[in-house]
């Protein structure tokens, strides 16, 4: 038998029949190729339905999956010279994910083990058998590893960089499972307010009814649902109310109608009729591919949890509370973005003249930025993905007995933790993602169809290359393809200046 220093059973590749060689190359082989043909059509039938946002997003899964493939090669490839970096034995004595007593009660399990198995009669025909087949016997150098000759140890073993591969392949297999799941249904419950979008353009044909009856506004029913009444100054009952308002019924109906019509008559003016739900879905999905991925400062988090994990402090405990409250904080704000939108206009008029219209703008959003936001929901998926994937890593690497694995008092809930925020963050917080975030100044690209965004795109281009160019009549042509884009867009998306408000009853600024 060909075990070596390290105890394992065995031969090599030189002493392995060749049949088991091929059955293993052509199993891998296979479902390799499963795996490419499955995103290759799958991607063909996203460009067959014009998914084109999906798409990008499934050419970033696989880049991940390039990735790993990289990592994974690395890793095999570095091996041998990893386990060769030998350090003091007293430098692996600290900040241990399992205490050393643990280590010792384990060592002695396995010794005990060892000598029941060594004294039965199966193991002593076992070592005849070798002993017989065998002419050179290993001396006890040879038995003695690379850096135990050196009286020092690996900075890492082979087993423990085999488990370390396996967990990076999980972790990026469980974000990505995660982020689809958390789109899909966040998607599911997006689309259940096409009928809203629906029934608006049959009741009046998409056009908002601005000259009809005066309306005061503390009886319009999007400020009595969503004002809280003590002004502005006072905006603790606000937050309170938005707290609890992501847990049920986080957007309704009259919520997207407001919302939608203020969106119309700020970006889009000219074009009442404008699909505001197919845009919203394109723009989530738009958004999707950048969710999806595992960034760099996203490894350093991984790299950062690993090393903070260390017996006694409970850490995998304690950070599962930061995506939570981080998730809880998002939805709260995208909440008191929709109470911001109807102080604004509960506090500088009276009365209306026909529909309510809230003026979005980006004042209302951390830093004066809605993209904060998706990179708070990145964030919370990944950091969510990386706790179950540790879980599980550890379940099946180890057992739920292990050491690593901390107290049932400590894994229960997490694992609640874990599946509270993948249900919160698909049904309610994606959701008010979708609409709120369309609340900014600046309209997002995805309000134009692919040929519209690949005009626009060229336009830029050319008129880039003449200026660069030096040419005389550079800065003619550009600024003629500008006006030209502005004209045509200007048609459809126009804001609406002081003479088109429809208010027409100021308020007294010292009203309360």
């Amino acid at each position: 038998m060909g075990g070596g220093g390290g105890g394992e059973e065995g031969n090599n590749l030189e002493f392995t029949p060749t049949w088991v060689v091929a059955v293993v190359c052509s199993v891998i082989v296979a479902a390799s190729f499963a795996a490419e043909r499955f995103l290759h059509y799958g991607g063909k039938f996203l460009k067959k339905k014009n998914q084109k946002p999906l798409y990008e997003a499934l050419l970033k899964i696989k880049e991940e999956l390039m990735l790993l493939g990289f990592i994974s090669l690395l890793l095999t490839v570095t091996q041998n010279g990893i386990i060769k970096i030998c350090v003091p034995e007293s430098w692996t004595l600290h900040m241990l994910p399992c205490s050393l007593k643990d280590k010792e009660e384990k060592k002695s399990a396995k010794l005990t083990e060892h000598f029941q198995t060594f004294f039965s009669f199966t193991h002593i025909r076992h070592l005849l058998a070798d002993n017989e087949g065998e002419g050179h016997q290993p001396t006890a150098a040879e038995k003695l590893g690379h850096c135990a000759r050196k009286g020092k140890v690996p900075l890492l073993s082979v087993e423990a960089l085999h488990h370390l591969h396996i967990f990076i392949f999980v972790l990026a297999i469980v974000h990505v499972t995660f982020c689809v799941l958390t789109v899909v249904f966040g998607g599911l419950k997006i689309r259940q307010w096409k009928h809203w979008e629906n029934s608006i353009g049959d009741g009046n044909n998409g056009t908002p009814d601005l000259e009809s009856t005066v309306t005061h506004v503390q009886d319009h029913a999007f400020i009595q649902n969503r004002f809280t009444g003590f002004g502005k100054d006072s905006t603790f009952l606000g937050w309170l109310k938005s707290f609890f308002k992501q847990f049920y019924g986080s957007v309704t109906k009259l919520d997207y109608v407001t919302l939608r019509l203020g969106f119309i008559m700020t970006h889009c003016r000219g074009n009442p009729k404008f699909n505001f739900h197919k845009y919203m879905i394109r723009a989530l999905e738009d958004d999707f591919k950048k969710v999806v991925g595992i960034s760099w400062y996203l490894w350093i988090f991984v790299v950062i949890f690993m090393l903070l994990n260390v017996h006694g402090w409970h850490t995998y405990f304690w950070i599962s509370f930061v995506p939570l409250i981080l998730l809880l904080a998002v939805g709260t704000k995208l909440e008191h973005v929709i109470i911001q939108l109807a102080h604004e206009v509960a506090e500088k008029h009276s009365a209306i003249e026909g529909e309510l219209v809230v003026q979005p703008r980006d004042d209302h959003f951390w830093f004066h930025r809605p993209h904060i936001v998706l990179f708070l929901i990145h964030f919370i998926l990944f950091q969510n993905a990386f706790e179950i994937a540790f879980f599980f890593w550890i379940l099946f690497t180890y057992g739920f007995d292990s050491c690593i694995m901390g107290r049932v008092r400590y894994i229960i809930p997490r694992l609640v933790i874990g599946v509270f925020i993948q249900v919160l963050c698909s049904y309610s917080t994606l959701p008010l993602y979708a609409i709120v975030t369309q609340m900014g100044t600046h309209f997002k690209k995805a309000i134009f169809d692919e040929q519209v965004q690949a005009r626009l795109v060229g336009w830029a281009q050319k008129a880039k290359k003449k200026g660069l160019r030096g040419d005389n009549n550079g800065q003619s042509v550009q600024g003629n393809a500008q006006v030209g884009a502005g004209i045509q867009l200007g048609q459809v998306f126009k804001r609406p200046s002081a003479q088109e408000d429809n208010v027409i009853v100021p308020r007294d600024e010292g009203h309360e």
